[in-house]
């Protein structure tokens, strides 16, 4: 507050003096003299020396905090204009300055002169804010901008197969955009025409040719469209196609610790925006910067002094959208990352619908979902709250350009220095300069906010599995000894609760191990270590005297199998959908088949005969049989599964208690003794009914 209260003091003592310089010179030159151009020039740049130490001394004096070089560019700008003005008019037009003072002296001119200045540095600060403090200049924020143009770059060459597509993007681009450019020269032309003497000839020319322009690009817009939005989707399919690809490949862990909601939310929302950033924005991007050049060409040639007017608007454009982009950015990430708390919400409620509707918590839920989507709600309304201040200042914006281009052009009519129609002309291409301008300074935020995108997908893309599948080991015969060495192991997301603690058993070719324990004990810890779900945090499993990481990972999963409590079967042909009317126990002995039909060498059952009758657990019984060198690996509570295995290993919080023979066990009467008459009585009894 205390540097625009500065600046505005120094702007009225400018003012004052350069008024004083006005009507003293109009008082001391004699109407006979006719000073030389360069040494008016000369007078000038002295005169601009001495207001812009003057006004330095005058802000040093009183400005007692802050940060100065804000304001001593802003008086540099202002001091330096009237003389960078006169000289440019001087070396290009050859137009003397109109006395020692300066043109833009006057009241009026020095006001709009100051105005305009004060808008361009309010433009250069925003835009490009001092280096002190700031995350620009910080080497944080150089490192973040290398990083985002790495990103874009890397984003460029991902679309390298549509090089094609775009190649002939770009050539419509151009041929949309010129023939775009001379329908207001046309315009204005047939305006003059019906204006002035009416000449048949050159009316239909002109309509011709207004014509031809408006059918060309017409038509290399549309082609030109069509390929964007072709490449657009080819892209966006090749990355979510490799994003899934290296999702399916992490570990399970990485599936505990991050939520479904951020991997959707990536797979649809990010790689859009990523594949925007080359197919849309580029597209935009490009047709802005080449309509801006060809525009202020033309407009220049119509008239350099309304031209000169237009750049009033052009900072004024440039500012608004900028802080209008920043805020609304910021709203939009934060309205998407708001739906995907909601949609994790809403899946973990029909997720967990079973015990939603045991602990009669549906009320709360929907409150906990109505909850979400009221951020979500509230956030949209101040994102579109935000939009609608802006468009309501850019509209106001306009209408006063409008206005002041009008006022002016008026005056260069009756000065004979422009006509009407080239007048009608200008007032379109300013109108579409404004739109150009916006569109540029909005496709930059837009494409930094795709590089962001770009950054989230490459995250996962360029991410590793903690569990490595590098192996490359195959041996042409595997016996199936499996080790457990000193393993301990911790879940990602109970890091200080071990699930195993040094657990070492042995699993050999042609027995039938069983895992008994009570609940949370280890036994299904020990089932994914052995499928390679998560890494040991120490100790190491051996398959035939070789790390488990060492053998190669589609050998691996061909050669160890594993039928779940709950197999999930994958809808696909005819006859899987069939499998949708199937119960508990048919999905169980299709996914028994699934795995054997693979002939594995290490089979792992948890829990499968659980929802089989009697006849139907005898014949899985043979069929296991048929298999005599298989190592088998089983989990079971019934007593007759557990009854036959070769041995039986008792696991009680991560560490292995006892192992043996059902015979060997119950003459110890120690821990199996005591898990079956608390685990096994009810399955005994229920099975003597």
């Amino acid at each position: 507050m205390e540097g625009a209260r500065m600046y505005a003091a120094a702007v009225c003592l400018d003012l004052a003096v350069c008024s004083a310089l006005h009507y003293g010179s109009a008082l001391l030159q004699s109407p006979s003299e006719n000073p030389s151009g360069w040494a008016t020039l000369a007078q000038l740049w002295v005169i601009a020396g001495i207001r812009w130490a003057l006004l330095r001394v005058f802000c040093a004096m009183l400005l007692r905090a802050g940060d100065k070089a804000v304001l001593h560019r802003c008086v540099a700008a202002i001091c330096l204009l009237a003389p960078v003005y006169e000289s440019g008019l001087l070396v290009l037009l050859r137009v003397h300055p109109e006395n020692w003072s300066g043109s833009l002296s006057s009241p009026g001119k020095t006001l709009l002169a100051t105005v305009a200045t004060a808008t361009a540095c309010l433009f250069w600060e925003v835009n490009f804010p001092d280096g002190r403090g700031d995350v620009c200049q910080s080497p944080n924020g150089k490192e973040k901008k290398q990083k985002a143009r790495a990103l874009f770059m890397r984003v460029i060459l991902y679309s390298k197969p549509d090089a094609p597509f775009l190649c002939a993007a770009f050539v419509f681009l151009a041929l949309a955009v010129i023939c775009e450019m001379f329908i207001p020269y046309y315009t204005g032309k047939v305006i003059d025409i019906l204006g002035s003497h009416y000449q048949p000839s050159s009316f239909v020319s002109a309509i011709f040719y207004m014509g031809l322009f408006s059918m060309g690009s017409s038509l290399s817009a549309g082609l030109r469209g069509g390929l964007f939005m072709c490449t657009l989707s080819r892209l966006n399919k090749r990355v979510r196609i490799m994003l899934f690809q290296s999702l399916v490949k992490q570990e399970i862990g990485f599936f505990e610790v991050t939520k479904t909601g951020d991997l959707t939310s990536r797979l649809s929302t990010d790689t859009t925006l990523m594949s925007q950033s080359v197919a849309m924005n580029v597209n935009i991007l490009l047709r802005s910067v080449i309509k801006t050049v060809g525009v202020l060409s033309l407009m220049v040639s119509l008239s350099w002094k309304l031209t000169l007017v237009t750049f009033i608007e052009a900072p004024l454009i440039a500012i608004s959208q900028k802080i209008y982009n920043t805020r609304y950015e910021r709203l939009s990430k934060e309205v998407q990352d708001s739906i995907a708390r909601a949609n994790d919400a809403a899946g973990e409620g029909v997720a967990g619908i079973r015990t939603v509707r045991s602990f009669n918590t549906e009320r709360s839920e929907s409150h906990r979902y109505d909850n979400r989507l009221m951020d979500t709600h509230n956030l949209k309304t101040q994102r579109d709250t935000v939009r609608a201040v802006y468009l309501l200042v850019r509209r106001l914006m306009s209408l006063g350009m409008q206005v002041l281009m009008l006022y002016y052009g008026r005056q260069l009519i009756k000065g004979g220095q422009m006509s009407t129609g080239n007048l009608v002309s200008f007032i379109l291409y300013q109108g579409d300069l404004g739109s150009y301008i916006r569109t540029l300074v909005y496709i930059y935020g837009n494409m930094l906010n795709s590089v962001g995108a770009a950054a989230k997908v490459f995250e996962y893309l360029d991410r590793k599995p903690e569990v490595s599948a590098e192996g490359s080991l195959q041996p042409e015969k595997l016996r199936g000894h499996v080790r457990f060495q000193d393993v301990t192991f911790s879940y990602p997301t109970r890091l200080d609760r071990p699930a195993l603690k040094g657990l070492s058993l042995e699993l050999k070719p042609g027995h039938m191990t069983a895992l008994v324990g009570t609940s949370g004990g280890g036994k299904s810890t020990c089932v994914s270590l052995l499928e390679r779900f998560y890494q040991p945090q120490e100790g190491e499993i051996l398959l035939d005297g070789q790390p488990l990481h060492l053998y190669q990972h589609q050998y691996l999963h061909s050669k160890v199998a594993m039928v779940g409590q709950e197999p999930v079967l994958f809808s696909g042909s005819i006859n899987d959908k069939i499998c949708l009317l199937l119960s508990g126990g048919q999905k169980q002995r299709i996914a028994i088949a699934r795995a054997l039909i693979r002939q594995p060498q290490v089979l792992i059952l948890d829990e499968v005969t659980s929802c089989l009758d009697t006849e139907s657990e005898r014949m899985v019984q043979q069929a296991l049989a048929s298999c005599p060198s298989q190592t088998l690996l089983v989990i079971a509570h019934r007593l007759k599964t557990v009854e036959k295995a070769d041995q039986i290993i008792v696991i009680d919080k991560g560490m292995v208690l006892e192992q043996g023979t059902h015979q060997e066990l119950m003459g110890k009467k120690g821990h199996y003794y005591r898990l079956k008459e608390r685990l096994f009585t009810e399955d005994t009894n229920g099975s003597d009914d």
